[in-house]
């Protein structure tokens, strides 16, 4: 058979990871190194060289998206659909198997996944319920609190409190919210992955199944594993010497979200046994933006060690820019920005990067006034927007009378006039029998407990779900969706709101019986789940989806978290002031500050042609002004790979490291940062100055009127 299409393109490093025998490996994969490339091929080497079923071949991704790509890039390399391959992220594979042995998992058949929302809302009616306060005791803190635990396979029995009030409460609540989860038949994200794990731990003939099966397990981006994943992999391989893992310490950057970069280390304890290739060659980026990467990412203690290189030349400097503040920073990249476009540069080329959300807006407001098309990256998904939640909870009402999350949603949506108190007596009767709100509301109905109003609102809701459930049946999935959307009232409800709101909203309606319409169906033997509940669960897994959609051409907004595994030829990363970038709170903190620094190395290593670092001298963020001084990572990048980006002009300017150092004056009336008003122009920010007596000029960044050169001499300036 001839594999040279397999291996032909492939560079040395990567043919070995390739075509290496059949053992647990750890592909060392540098940013831009064609890691994807790597485990595309070497899933594809293993069924046309090694004679591997592609039903014997587990693969592992964090996102849909990837796990997508991956499947399309391995059936044009066989030719051949990949449906026998279990090719996704650790939560669809997950619930995938948890479905297929749900009672040997304690689960109902009809289990129900819930997103972020539904479980915070069932952990506030939990609060409520327990009469905690929720402003002592915030839900998304104790939905955190109880995400973590999940993540760290502990359960609320595991944990002692040890006499901490703090923990006592937040374990109270978690073990009621366990008790409810489990009466109602209800899982969240978290609880996918601990509840696998623990079916296979505990099932000694079930673990052995799937061991025997998977004959090689693959994952990508393995320092993003948390300790409930990697405990689950070992499971899968224990013994097998059978796990290839694709990672780059480098790239940890998602310890705050439970990633653990431990994982990677512990690999090579746990498999003593694998090998380790490196793949250090870069196709991505230019020689000075991978030297500035390698020669930061030194400073950091504990890693493994690889030296990126490229054969794609030098290229251009890095551009470094000290502006005077965050107004004048955003003009400069826009200006920049202008200059890629004239030369013929597409806006999607282009990405503006920063630490925190806030810094967003100062962009955003130059961009709207050079009318430059832009984007914030990793705004609301479709499957998060309301609309798409109300109608899949409608869908999975339908399919589940007791999905208390789902009932407590649409109850009054659209308004039905149903009253608070209505639903807090649901709630109080559904609590102390310990039975879901559609049936207490069944037994409150039966008994006349409700004033005539409450009673017909809930005789219509009720008999409107029942309506819809015997008008779905024979129905084709799409057929469903549009029906409920149209007979729930939720099409007319929106045609209500204001015009292009409500327009948009209609859009997302139809382009979810598309989603409906176009969804791929298929199931293994012995999975046994209607094509509505695949649908449904499959809606869930994809609203938690981290990674963003392909973006129309604009210019690119994101944090540098959002950042990772993109690229683009033009990048500008802002805001490098100790502080922000390093965090401040990581600066005392070893581990913290050595994530900050891949965090930036990530940033750095996203730039393809371009590169443009920026700080500034003062900043107004989180509605206080500071002088910070100009972040660590900048002396730890080779002066040889950078070039001062100024503003000529008579002006002196402060590049000190001490945080509070002042601006000093540009002439002995107005410093640089001061704010003032003018007459016509309004209220704005004093840049630099030029010229002397009479002639002098002063340039005045105005918030509405934009820049604007002045004879100071007839300005009648005023400060602020």
């Amino acid at each position: 058979m001839d594999v040279s299409f397999l291996i032909n393109s492939l560079n040395d490093a990567q043919r070995l990871a390739v075509t290496a025998p059949s053992k647990s490996m750890l592909i060392l994969a540098g940013a831009g190194s064609g890691k994807t490339r790597v485990l595309v091929h070497r899933i594809v080497w293993q069924i046309q060289v090694e004679g591997l079923s592609p039903h014997s071949i587990l693969a592992v991704t964090f996102t849909n998206k990837a796990a997508m790509e991956m499947r399309e890039r391995i059936e044009k390399l066989l030719k051949s659909p990949t449906q026998a391959m279990w090719i996704g992220t650790f939560h669809s594979l997950a619930h995938r198997i948890l479905r297929r042995h749900a009672t040997k998992a304690k689960l109902p058949d009809t289990f129900q996944v819930m997103d972020s929302n539904d479980q915070l809302r069932l952990i506030k009616r939990l609060l409520k319920s327990l009469e905690i306060d929720d402003k002592k005791w915030p839900p998304k803190q104790i939905q955190g609190f109880i995400n973590a635990q999940k993540d760290e396979g502990l359960r609320a029995s595991h944990i002692s409190d040890n006499g901490d009030f703090f923990l006592r409460k937040m374990l109270q609540v978690y073990q009621e919210y366990e008790a409810v989860c489990n009466r109602l038949g209800l899982v969240d994200f978290a609880e996918l992955l601990l509840r696998a794990h623990e079916l296979l731990r505990d099932n000694e003939s079930l673990l052995q199944f799937y061991q025997r099966r998977f004959r090689q397990v693959h994952v990508d981006e393995f320092q993003d594993t948390n300790t409930i994943q990697y405990a689950w992999l070992r499971l899968l391989t224990e013994g097998r010497d059978n796990l290839f893992i694709v990672g780059d310490d480098d790239q940890s950057i998602y310890g705050w979200r439970g990633a653990k970069i431990a994982n990677i280390f512990s690999f090579q304890q746990h498999y003593p046994n694998h090998e380790l290739i490196r793949l250090e060659q870069n196709y991505r980026s230019t020689g000075n933006i991978l030297q500035a990467a390698n020669q930061l990412i030194s400073h950091n203690g504990n890693r493994m060690g690889k030296q990126l290189w490229t054969d794609r030349g030098q290229g251009e400097l890095i551009s470094l820019y000290s502006a005077f503040n965050e107004q004048d920073e955003a003009y400069f990249v826009v200006d920049r920005i202008k200059q890629w476009l004239e030369k013929g540069g597409l806006k999607k080329e282009v990405a503006i990067l920063y630490r925190s959300n806030a810094q967003s807006r100062q962009f955003e407001e130059r961009l709207m006034t050079a009318a430059i098309p832009y984007r914030v990256y990793g705004g609301l998904r479709f499957f998060e927007r309301a609309e798409i939640k109300n109608t899949l909870a409608y869908l999975r009402l339908l399919s589940n009378h007791d999905d208390d999350p789902s009932f407590e949603r649409i109850v009054n949506l659209p308004t039905r006039g149903i009253s608070t108190r209505t639903l807090d007596n649901l709630r109080d009767l559904a609590r102390s029998q310990q039975i879901s709100l559609w049936q207490a509301t069944t037994n409150l109905l039966e008994e006349d407990f409700f004033p005539t109003r409450a009673a017909n609102a809930l005789k219509k809701f009720k008999q409107l779900i029942n309506e819809l459930a015997i008008n779905c049946e024979g129905l084709e999935l799409f057929e469903k969706v549009k029906l409920v959307e149209k007979q729930s009232g939720l099409i007319d409800f929106y045609k209500k709101e204001k015009e292009d709101r409500g327009e948009a909203r209609i859009e997302n309606l139809a382009e979810l019986v598309n989603a409906a319409r176009s969804f791929d169906y298929h199931l293994e033997e012995n999975e046994v789940l209607s094509e509505l509940a695949m649908f449904l669960a499959h809606a869930t897994l994809e609203a938690g989806e981290m990674q963003g959609a392909d973006a129309d051409d604009c210019i690119q907004l994101m944090t540098l978290h959002s950042a990772k595994g993109l690229e683009f030829k033009q990048v500008f990363m802002v805001g490098l002031e100790e502080g922000l970038f390093p965090s401040g709170r990581s600066i005392d903190d070893v581990a913290k500050l050595e994530e900050e620094r891949r965090l930036c190395y990530v940033g750095i290593t996203r730039a393809m042609q371009q590169l443009c670092i920026s700080y500034a001298e003062s900043r107004r963020l989180y509605g206080k002004e500071s002088y910070p001084s100009p972040s660590r990572f900048l002396r730890e990048i080779p002066a040889e790979c950078v070039q001062d980006v100024r503003i000529r002009a008579n002006i002196t300017r402060t590049v000190g490291t001490n945080k509070n150092q002042p601006i000093l004056p540009l002439t002995n009336q107005y410093k640089a940062g001061e704010k003032i008003s003018h007459a016509k122009f309004g209220l704005g920010t004093i840049l630099q100055t030029k010229g002397d007596d009479k002639q002098e000029k002063v340039q005045i960044n105005f918030y509405k009127g934009g820049l604007k050169w002045l004879i100071l001499a007839y300005a009648q300036l005023e400060r602020v």
